[in-house]
């Protein structure tokens, strides 16, 4: 069965956080706020929390920033992951990935759709690795957000999480590259 091993030490990762919306401030941005609560309760370290428009090169910036970033080993954003227009972000985002995630989507759909339902299908939700950094890319709701962050995020960025996770091959992400960006997260 998966679950939590509590035998283990907790490991801390920075996490930043970036909404990207056209009409949100800090405010009254409600998706971003639930990611930091739920974050930071878990133990983890709010890196850096930034908000931005629904446009390709702010978004493409920001995480760039982040994922050149060595202290920043997680990224997750909300919004722009929709079929409108507007809605950019993983094509801001995916051409940064070295490896795409593509199971992120599959499960984020598994549990909006008793949910939700078919209104599943509006979400592009997207994940990868980029300059060992995981990115994920989640909807702009808080109901979405709140899904994301309590059936995938929580425990796949805790190390004591069974039978596998996140965290215990964040050291490995970059060894093909000869570098060591990953260091805070050995396990």
């Amino acid at each position: 069965m998966p679950g939590i091993d509590e035998s283990r030490p907790f490991v801390a990762l920075n996490i930043a956080v970036l909404t990207i919306s056209d009409t949100r401030v800090m405010e009254d941005d409600r998706s971003g706020s639930l990611l930091v609560e739920r974050l930071t309760l878990a133990g983890h370290r709010l890196a850096d929390r930034r908000i931005v428009t629904d446009d390709v090169e702010e978004i493409r910036g920001a995480v760039s920033a982040w994922i050149a970033d060595p202290t920043v080993d997680v990224v997750i954003t909300t919004g722009g992951t929709g079929f409108t227009g507007r809605d950019v972000t993983p094509e801001a985002l995916e051409p940064l990935f070295e490896k795409r995630m593509e199971g992120f989507s599959t499960v984020f759909h598994m549990i909006s759709f008793p949910k939700i339902g078919t209104s599943t299908l509006q979400s592009r939700a997207t994940a990868g690795v980029a300059n060992a950094t995981y990115i994920f890319c989640l909807p702009g709701s808080p109901g979405a957000c709140r899904d994301g962050w309590d059936e995938i995020l929580a425990n796949q960025l805790d190390v004591r999480f069974r039978p596998c996770n996140f965290v215990e091959i964040l050291p490995r992400l970059d060894e093909h590259l000869k570098r060591a960006k990953a260091k805070g997260a050995t396990v």
